[in-house]
C-alpha cells in the first residue's frame, strides 16, 4: 500500500508542476489591452493611448488597422485569462466561474471585429469593465471642481 501512495502522490505533483506550467506558458506578455496594441502594433503604448483618446478608436480597432486584430484578441484573451486566475488564487471566484467565463469570451470573440461594440466579457462579475485601466487615465482634469463642507 505505501508503493501506491508514493505513486499517487508523484503523480499528482506531476500534475501541479505540469498545470502550473501550462499556466505560466499561456500568460499574456502584457497587462493591458493598451501594451498588448501598443507591442503588436509596433507603437509606444503611449502613441496607441494618445490616439484612442484623440480619434476614438479602440485598441482593437488600432490592431486591425495594423492587421494584428487576431493576435491582439488572443493576448487580450490572455490578459483576462490572467486576471480570472488572480481571483481563483485570491479566493474571491471559483474555477467553475471562471471557466464559464472564459467560455463566454472565446464564443463572443468569434464576432469580434475589434470594435468594442460587444463588450464582450463585461457584465460577467469579472471586473472587465471599466475600472480596468490600471494607472493608464490621462490626468487632464482643469481642477475647477468645488467641494462644499
Amino acid at each position: 500500500m505505501t508503493k501506491l501512495k508514493k505513486i499517487t502522490a508523484i503523480g499528482a505533483m506531476v500534475l501541479v508542476i505540469g498545470a502550473t506550467s501550462l499556466t505560466a506558458f499561456a500568460a499574456s506578455k502584457y497587462n493591458t489591452p493598451a501594451e498588448a496594441a501598443a507591442g503588436l502594433t509596433g507603437k509606444t503604448v503611449e502613441s496607441v493611448i494618445n490616439e484612442r483618446s484623440e480619434t476614438g478608436k479602440t485598441y482593437g480597432t488600432i490592431a486591425n488597422d495594423a492587421g494584428k486584430l487576431t493576435e491582439f484578441k488572443n493576448e487580450v484573451l490572455d490578459i483576462k485569462k490572467d486576471a480570472l486566475a488572480e481571483k481563483v488564487a485570491a479566493g474571491t471566484m471559483t474555477q467553475e466561474r471562471a471557466d464559464q467565463i472564459i467560455t463566454a469570451i472565446e464564443e463572443n470573440q468569434a464576432n469580434c471585429d475589434g470594435t468594442g461594440s460587444a463588450r464582450i466579457g463585461q457584465k460577467m462579475g469579472a471586473g472587465f469593465g471599466g475600472m480596468n485601466g490600471r494607472g493608464q487615465g490621462r490626468g487632464q482634469g482643469n481642477g475647477l471642481g468645488s467641494c462644499t463642507q
